[in-house]
């Protein structure tokens, strides 16, 4: 219709890792724009070329990272006006279909390098969802303090408050990652947020932004995995063949963005009979060997939700 705005498809993948203990996900870069935010990999969908956005998403990813993805699953589908276009613009508005991607960092990153492309913690855009050592400090010293200014100004705000960051008592809920940005989104206290002409609240920087809606995308990615964790063996994509007991806790706790008892967690993924023993025995830990481990797939056919029941941090 004339005067109607266009509208494209395009498609964006959260392609995560974890490596030394730390969530990485990938971001790509754009020649000769080092002025730009991080980006992940991302494209138009063109339908005489790609039979599914699927295929589409996975010719994308190739050719800006120069990496094979395995893992693949739709997120959610992002529209929401400014999220590209601007006023007086005349291209066509970009729709873009998430989706969440798991692989391993490969040995040769130098494909990556070529591409302009490389994996960097997730933590770096997210400081505030990172409780592995205890309480983030920025949430005390930047972020509450300017949320409750902001939640006095307006109904239901404090309520958000209280769900989404826990205070007032509530317990932290990790998989709430995408409620925290947008809250933070809401009250104008993300770069994100300013861009698109929200007055900021704070000074500086709350985590490193990314370009357009990126960042959103990368929320809902975090929110969905760390929920799947509990329901399904997801975590084993993220896992060499074969791992100790130790590093499969140092994985989950990285994604999880938590600290677990060591004991406990052995009894859980005991009991969960996810895991089986390889027989053999593990001498890069630096100290006494450790036995190895394989994730038995079986599982998959004996019940209907195997994953890791994590309880709740109060």
């Amino acid at each position: 219709m004339a005067g109607r705005t266009p509208i494209e498809i395009g498609l964006t993948t959260a392609i995560v890792a974890v490596t030394n203990d730390e969530p990485q996900v990938l971001v790509a870069g754009e020649a000769g724009r080092q002025d730009l935010p991080a980006g992940l990999p991302s494209g138009a969908f063109d339908p005489l070329s790609h039979r599914t956005f699927e295929i589409g998403l996975r010719e994308w990813v190739t050719a800006q990272t120069a990496l094979e993805i395995g893992y693949v699953e739709q997120l959610y589908t992002f529209g929401d006006r400014g999220r590209h276009a601007r006023v007086g613009d005349t291209g066509p508005h970009m729709v873009s279909v998430g989706y969440l991607a798991l692989t391993r960092v490969p040995d040769n990153v130098e494909g990556l390098r070529a591409a302009g492309a490389s994996f960097q913690p997730w933590y770096r855009f997210f400081p505030w969802e990172d409780w592995r050592n205890g309480r983030p400090a920025i949430l005390d010293e930047a972020i509450i303090p300017a949320l409750t200014r902001w939640a006095r100004t307006g109904s239901g705000r404090t309520e958000r408050l209280r769900l989404c960051f826990g205070h007032g008592g509530t317990a932290w809920d990790e998989e709430k990652t995408l409620e925290r940005y947008e809250l933070l989104y809401s009250a104008g206290l993300i770069e994100e947020a300013q861009r698109d002409g929200r007055v900021a609240e704070v000074q500086g920087r709350l985590g490193e932004s990314m370009r357009f809606d990126h960042r959103r995308i990368l929320a809902t990615a975090i929110a969905r995995l760390r929920g799947k964790l509990k329901y399904r063996p997801v975590v084993f994509e993220l896992m060499p063949a074969e791992f100790t007991l130790t590093e499969l806790q140092r994985t989950v706790e990285a994604i999880s963005g938590r600290h677990l008892h060591k004991q406990n967690f052995r009894r859980l993924v005991e009991g969960t009979e996810l895991v089986e023993p390889t027989g053999e025995m593990s001498t890069a830990t630096g100290g006494r060997p450790a036995a190895l481990f394989r994730f038995r797939r079986e599982v998959m056919q004996e019940r209907h939700a195997p994953g890791l029941r994590l309880g709740v941090r109060r």
